[in-house]
């Protein structure tokens, strides 16, 4: 009988192969055992909740068909609109701000870098509701006025608004503006355009096709924090859709109108935050 070399198990490191893939087997288990337990505790959970629950009183108290029919058309025509129209002015103005910011703190003056830097440092250090009141009551006491008393809480919560998300937007903009590739400034300016004409024509257009996922995710935020406007103090015509429901539910302590103003809320955001999954994973495969 020959000696034959009996051949060792292959080696990676001080482990050898067949221990790696027991090790593999064994976290895969583990895993799977862990995901099975998770399972069960949730099935649990809800199942306790479900047999505990009041549902009647529930029903009762939260989702009356009768009480969220008198909602209507208020619901959408004073507190949905007021909301949009809230929104859509705080996200332009927000915009218009962000961009200006942007340019400013990638200016070679440094005076301009320096005021867009603290104009961002304050107001993304500030809590919204703390500018929101600044602008509705300080400015105005300064000036003698009662600012959302004259011209409102549609302008004055808007501009507040605005001028946090201008601070977010900016270097959100900032971020899509060095994201354009350096070429494209090159090859503009040895066309003859001027810095600006290559910035508005060329850099600005490319800038906001790259940052429009996180544009509507500010937009969907802007939309949220319009229920801070009610701090300004609402009339029954300026009123958005949480300070609807608040109003609702105080007449009868029922809290249906929350739950309404909460769908309502979710019909327009869901549909957002889908449309900017969309377009990151079609701007992913673009590039």
């Amino acid at each position: 009988m020959s000696d034959q070399p009996v051949a060792e198990a292959p080696q990676l490191g001080d482990v050898s192969v067949p221990e790696l893939y027991r090790s593999g087997r064994a976290k895969q288990r583990r895993s799977q055992r862990n995901r099975i337990i998770s399972y069960v505790v949730g099935i649990a959970v809800v199942a306790t909740v479900v047999l505990a629950g009041d549902w009647g009183k529930i029903q009762r108290l939260y989702f009356s068909p009768g009480r969220a029919k008198d909602l209507f058309p208020e619901i959408l025509t004073i507190a949905t609109k007021n909301t949009l129209l809230y929104t859509a002015g705080a996200f332009i103005g927000g915009v218009s701000i962000g961009l200006v910011m942007a340019v400013m703190k990638m200016s070679p003056i440094r005076p301009y870098r320096w005021f867009a830097t603290a104009y961002i440092e304050v107001f993304r250090g500030l809590p919204a509701l703390l500018t929101i009141f600044i602008v509705g009551y300080g400015v105005p006491t300064a000036f003698g006025t009662q600012f959302p008393t004259i011209i409102g809480v549609g302008t004055a919560g808007p501009i507040a608004l605005a001028l946090v998300a201008g601070a977010y937007l900016a270097e959100t903009l900032r971020a899509g503006v060095e994201g354009v590739p350096r070429g494209q400034l090159e090859a503009a300016r040895s066309l003859g355009l001027s810095q600006a004409q290559t910035m508005r024509t060329v850099v600005v257009p490319q800038a906001f096709r790259l940052v429009i996922p996180p544009l509507t995710n500010e937009l969907v935020l802007l939309l949220k924090d319009t229920a801070l406007l009610s701090q300004l103090g609402t009339t029954a015509a300026t009123v958005e859709l949480t300070k609807f429901g608040k109003d609702q539910f105080q007449i009868d302590f029922n809290g249906t109108p929350f739950i309404a103003a909460g769908v309502m809320y979710l019909i327009i955001t869901i549909p957002l935050t889908r449309l900017a999954a969309a377009l990151e994973r079609k701007l992913k495969a673009s590039r």
